[in-house]
């Protein structure tokens, strides 16, 4: 307890200085690092309010950190990035209009996803977690680096996913069937997309498992030792686009209203994270209704009788259907998560990303 007591004011002075440095950048370069999508979900306001905020917890927390003498390093590092973000002109940087752009970064969505999801899940699993493991546990800046590439490449990911999508789905339309999903009423079409996007995720789920080619891809997720709610963006970037085309093509040929798939986008986003969260809440019967987090860290437990068990992301019934479900009725956890054979994942992002194209080998540097 002490040691994660030390490391709260220098890693949150560290977090609030390098999101606050960041969020400057935005403001001189917007056209460049914010998405068009994504800034209609915010004011300029709210932005320099936000960006006020993290200025001056970076500095307050990083100079009582530097007096208390607890990490330094850590500390220093907070600090300076907040005085360069204060140089660069901090919360006064002044925006004209933004022109759209075929392609931006949206540095704009780390930020804003990055510290959001912090601030509500690691107080959670500091209280909540079946087994502690440190905030800044082994494999942290990997999964930040995962959680960054992923969310600054966000528009990228949408561009690949709808031009993959779109053609397909035109191409096997069945008109009928259109006409029925878009006479259901809103919360019937949502609870239909969110079981066909399921059964979808589900059996490509599977398949990574099956099927050696996609396993190589795959096993990054799984190389996570320790599961808390950044883990979840350790995902291979071809993974990320294979599997939300799979899931979103089904749901365009069926004729999802534009309103359905938007919430369930929101709903997978939001339940990818609950799932791998580090939250050890028993909830009973609804463990057997909702996937949850005990649900999918047996998925990922290190065990071979899980192996080829839930896949599900949202619904354990799917799971029941493709006989794949296994759950523990003595509400127990997994003592350990990972690949079965360690030394076949190594460490880092980058030699991640080039394991499934170098083929079956065993690496010195692996996770572990």
């Amino acid at each position: 307890m002490l040691i994660r007591h030390r490391l709260f004011l220098p890693a949150t002075s560290c977090l609030l200085g390098v999101l606050s440095l960041l969020a400057v950048l935005c403001f001189h370069f917007p056209q460049a690092l914010t998405s068009q999508e994504i800034r209609a979900l915010y004011t300029t306001e709210f932005a320099r309010s936000l960006l006020m905020i993290g200025l001056v917890g970076a500095f307050v927390l990083g100079t009582a950190a530097f007096l208390r003498d607890q990490n330094r390093r850590v500390a220093l590092t907070g600090l300076v990035a907040a005085t360069a973000a204060v140089l660069l002109g901090g919360a006064d940087v002044q925006v004209g209009a933004v022109e759209a752009t075929p392609y931006s970064l949206g540095v704009d969505w780390f930020i804003l996803s990055l510290l959001f999801s912090a601030l509500v899940f690691i107080p959670l699993e500091q209280h909540l977690a079946p087994r502690q493991t440190p905030v800044l546990r082994a494999g942290w800046r990997t999964d930040v680096c995962y959680f960054f590439l992923s969310h600054v490449l966000i528009q990228l990911i949408l561009i690949v996913v709808t031009v993959s999508t779109s053609a397909v789905a035109g191409a096997i339309a069945v008109p009928g069937v259109k006409d029925v999903v878009a006479s259901m009423p809103g919360w019937a079409q949502f609870l239909l997309a969110v079981f066909v996007a399921d059964v979808a995720q589900a059996t490509l789920h599977r398949a990574y498992h099956r099927i050696t080619t996609l396993w190589r891809f795959h096993a990054v997720h799984h190389s996570s030792r320790d599961l808390d709610w950044l883990a979840g963006s350790r995902v291979h970037f071809i993974e990320t686009v294979m599997t939300r085309s799979t899931v979103l093509l089904p749901l365009l040929v069926l004729g999802f209203s534009t309103s359905t798939v938007n919430a369930y986008v929101i709903l997978v986003g939001l339940q990818a994270v609950v799932a791998h969260a580090n939250i050890g809440i028993r909830f009973g019967w609804l463990e057997y209704v909702l996937v949850l987090p005990r649900y999918h860290h047996w998925h990922h437990a290190r065990h071979v009788d899980y192996w080829d068990r839930n896949y599900a992301i949202h619904l354990p019934l799917v799971d029941m259907l493709m006989g794949s479900f296994k759950l523990p009725r003595d509400g127990s956890w997994p003592e350990e998560y990972g690949v079965l054979k360690l030394e076949t994942v190594p460490e880092g992002i980058v030699a991640q990303h080039l394991m499934p194209f170098r083929g079956t080998r065993e690496y010195e540097d692996y996770v572990a």
